[in-house]
C-alpha cells in the first residue's frame, strides 16, 4: 500500500506515525467492516474497499467536515483478494481526493475485520451534531432512501444490478455536508435506517419528531414497502434539522423535507391514510 500513501504527512510509510500539519477543530471517526456482518463474503474486494472508505467519509460529511486523511487497519490474507482490495482502495481515494496517511497490517485469520479511521477539518462555525435540534425545526433528508436495502437483496441473490451497486458503493455526501454545516441545527448520516437515525436526533435533542412517510423519498409502493425502505439502512444520505424559514442552499443532491421536531419525546409516523404504527425495529441495532 506504500504506493497509495503519497501525501508528505505519511512519510512514505517508513516511520512509526504520520505527521499532519493542522489548525482548527479536528473531526475523527472510525468505522469497521466485518465480513459476513457488514459485507457479503463474495462481495468484490474493490467494492469492499470503496464501502470502507465511503462509510467513514459519510461520518465526516455529517459534520460538514473536509477530509484530511485516513488510517487503515488491514488483515493480510489471500494475495489475490488483497491486490483487488488495494486497487479498489486506490480508486476510492482518488475519487474523493483523500490521502492515506498510514495504519497497520497484520496477518489475518478467519472472517476479515477491516478498520479505518478518518480525520477531517471541521467547518469554521463548528461541527454540527445530533444534540442541537430545536422545537419547530424541520427535518430533511438528501437523496433517496431504501435503494441500498434493495441492493442487499440483489447482492445476496447474486445479482449485479444498479441497486447492488448502490449497496456496495455508497456516495458520501461531502459537498452537501459542507454546504449544510453552517445552517443546520443537527445532522447525521443515514447509516442504520431513516427511522432509527431520526429518532436518535430527537432523543439527543430532548425532542419529539414526526415523519410524513408520503413526503419521504422512499423506494417502493405501499406502506409495508416504504416502511421497509425507511428501516433498511446503508443509505449514507444526510439527515438534518433546519430552523423554520431557513433557505435550503444549492446542493449537489436533492433534499426533501420529511418532518418536524416538537416538544416531547419519541417518533411519530403518518401517511395519507393517517397515523402509522411504528415497526418492531426502527433500523439496524449494533
Amino acid at each position: 500500500m506504500r504506493g497509495l500513501a503519497t501525501d508528505p504527512a505519511a512519510r512514505g510509510l517508513l516511520d512509526d506515525a504520520a505527521v499532519l500539519p493542522f489548525s482548527g477543530d479536528l473531526v475523527l471517526t472510525k468505522d469497521l467492516l466485518v465480513e459476513g456482518v457488514h459485507y457479503l463474503p463474495d462481495d468484490p474486494p474493490a467494492d469492499v474497499a470503496w464501502k470502507l472508505v465511503a462509510t467513514n467519509l459519510s461520518d465526516l460529511a455529517a459534520k460538514g467536515a473536509t477530509p484530511l486523511g485516513l488510517l487503515l487497519g488491514y488483515p493480510l490474507g489471500d494475495p489475490a483478494w488483497d491486490r483487488a482490495f488495494i486497487a479498489g482502495l486506490g480508486e476510492v481515494l482518488a475519487r474523493f481526493a483523500v490521502p492515506l496517511l498510514g495504519g497497520d497490517t497484520v496477518q489475518g485469520r478467519g472472517p476479515r475485520t477491516l478498520s479505518l479511521t478518518a480525520l477531517g477539518r471541521a467547518p469554521a462555525g463548528g461541527a454540527p451534531d445530533r444534540r442541537g435540534a430545536r422545537a419547530g425545526d424541520t427535518l430533511w433528508v438528501t437523496g433517496t432512501i431504501g435503494e441500498a436495502g434493495l441492493g442487499l437483496v440483489s447482492a445476496t441473490a447474486g445479482l449485479n444490478d444498479a441497486y447492488a451497486h448502490r449497496y456496495r458503493r455508497p456516495e458520501p455526501r461531502l459537498a452537501a455536508g459542507r454546504a449544510l454545516g453552517p445552517l443546520v441545527t443537527a445532522m447525521c448520516d443515514v447509516s442504520d435506517g431513516l427511522l432509527i437515525d431520526a429518532a436518535r436526533i430527537a432523543a439527543a435533542s430532548n425532542l419529539a419528531v414526526t415523519i410524513d412517510l408520503d413526503a419521504a423519498p422512499l423506494v417502493g409502493e405501499g406502506r409495508a414497502a416504504r416502511l421497509a425502505a425507511a428501516t433498511a439502512g446503508d443509505d449514507y444520505e444526510l439527515l438534518f434539522a433546519l430552523p423554520p424559514g431557513t433557505a435550503l442552499p444549492v446542493l449537489d443532491v436533492p433534499a426533501t423535507r420529511i418532518g418536524a421536531f416538537a416538544p416531547g419525546t419519541g417518533l411519530t409516523l403518518s401517511d395519507a391514510a393517517g397515523p402509522v404504527p411504528l415497526p418492531a425495529a426502527l433500523g439496524w441495532q449494533h
